[in-house]
This record gives C-alpha cells, structure tokens and sequence, in this order.
C-alpha cells in the first residue's frame, strides 16, 4: 500500500531563505567568492519538497531525499532573499519525484528534478544507532 494517498501531482511547496555569509562557497573554502553556494541551494530545494509531503506522511514518518539533477545557473551575493520551489510530477508506490527551481528575486538561480523517499523516522533512528556501535 502506497503512503502517498493524498500526494497527487501538481501539489507544491516552498522555502525561503536570506543568503548570510555561512551560506556561501567562500565561507566554507576561501579563496571562493562570497556567493550561495550549490549545496545550501540544494538544501533549501529539498526543504520544498520535504515541506510539500510532510503534511501527507502518517506521524512518526518523514521524507529523504533519494535523488537528485539540479543545475546552478546564476550566483547571488549575500543579503538576498532566495526562494525555493517544488512541484510534484510522479506519485509512486515508494517514491515522488518533484521539479524544483530557485530564484533570487532577479534570477533563475537553479534547476532541476529531485525525488523523495519515505522512512519511519524511530526505526531509522534506531538503525543508524545500531550502525554506529558496530563502527571499530
């Protein structure tokens, strides 16, 4: 039985940050530029997408992110405010696949597909627990 009764295609979510200097390449490898960087981009997309399902998911679940095609098509200094979006495209059994876009109140910052997975958050928990006690 699918947990995604509700998800239908269509459905959307959203989320929004201001670029502060953590957020940029620079801050994590000088000599970079002081620019959102791909991976907070991807974080906030993946936000949109999480936020999107959430709402659908039994308690005690949440939603991982299993996959991912984006591209970074413009930079964005510190200080703008970037938002993120999701939309979903395919519902299945396991999985939902969103398209998800950026943008900087100028630009189209980035681009691209990304898919979610289901997982019962207290047996993940209890799993990575159980993975870490056997690390040497």
């Amino acid at each position: 039985m699918s947990l995604w009764t509700n998800v239908i295609v269509g459905l959307q979510g959203e989320a929004r940050e201001v670029v502060t200097p953590e957020r940029t390449v620079g801050f994590r490898h000088p000599p970079m530029p002081m620019v959102y960087s791909t991976p907070s981009m991807l974080f906030l997309m993946e936000t949109a997408a999480g936020d999107a399902i959430q709402p659908f998911l039994p308690e005690g679940w949440v939603s991982v992110g299993v996959d991912v095609h984006i591209r970074h098509l413009a930079a964005t200094p510190v200080g703008a405010t970037v938002t993120a979006w999701a939309k979903v495209t395919a519902v299945g059994e396991k999985l939902v696949t969103f398209d998800v876009e950026a943008h900087d109140g100028t630009n189209v910052i980035g681009r691209g597909s990304h898919t979610r997975a289901p997982i019962e958050l207290a047996r993940f928990q209890r799993a990575m627990t159980a993975r870490l006690e056997q690390r040497p």
